[in-house]
């Protein structure tokens, strides 16, 4: 009989970006993962629109994983430079210093407007020193390089919702949920949501 040689995946060379891309879309689910999290590893902000079908696979560690991996993803410029200063203000962020995260995000903005999470985090710093109108301004950015960006258009509802623009919000809410269906509470807000515009309607008639 001739011995089998079995090599551990311990041992295995890492998958490359070409078949890490091949890898998210294999049936089993352990391939998947790997080429998920070799991506999060390797892989460039575009490659973010791969996984956004990972976010309704059948395996929830799957989904958990392709959602951090979008992000990522996300905030990776593909700039060096820009991506210093993205790290700094994340940790202005970090440390609640939001007047100085942003300034630097701010800076990021000009100097590279074409990168979308930079204006989603200074949407996030925005909101949290309570700008919400600027805030909004940001998100809209955000969706003109990103529609797919899940995370503005959550962001934009909750401004809405902050504001008493209940529709608007819902609306916003369900673009979310329709891309990413793992938000937490989204489609619970829906359907809060729903129920106080019918309930205000019912009394308005």
């Amino acid at each position: 009989m001739v011995a089998t040689l079995i090599v551990s995946p311990a041992f295995a060379a890492p998958l490359t970006h070409d078949q890490a891309l091949a890898a998210i879309d294999q049936t089993e689910p352990a391939a998947r993962l790997a080429g998920v999290e070799r991506l999060a590893e390797i892989g460039a902000m575009a490659d973010a629109n791969r996984l956004l079908p990972r976010l309704r696979d059948a395996d929830a560690r799957v989904r958990s994983a392709a959602e951090a991996a979008i992000w990522t993803l996300w905030g990776r410029s593909g700039d060096p430079a820009i991506d210093k200063r993205y790290a700094r203000g994340l940790a202005q962020m970090d440390a609640s210093a939001l007047v100085e995260a942003l300034a630097t995000f701010d800076d990021i903005v000009r100097r590279q407007p074409g990168f979308a999470e930079g204006w989603n985090k200074r949407a996030t710093v925005q909101f949290l020193l309570g700008h919400n109108e600027p805030s909004l301004q940001d998100c809209d950015e955000v969706l003109k390089r990103n529609p797919h960006h899940f995370g503005a258009l959550s962001g934009a509802g909750q401004i809405h919702l902050q504001m008493g623009h209940l529709e608007l919000a819902m609306a916003f809410f369900k673009r979310a949920l329709a891309i990413n269906p793992n938000l937490d509470g989204l489609a619970q807000a829906i359907e809060q949501l729903e129920q106080r515009l019918q309930s205000g309607r019912g009394m308005s008639t």
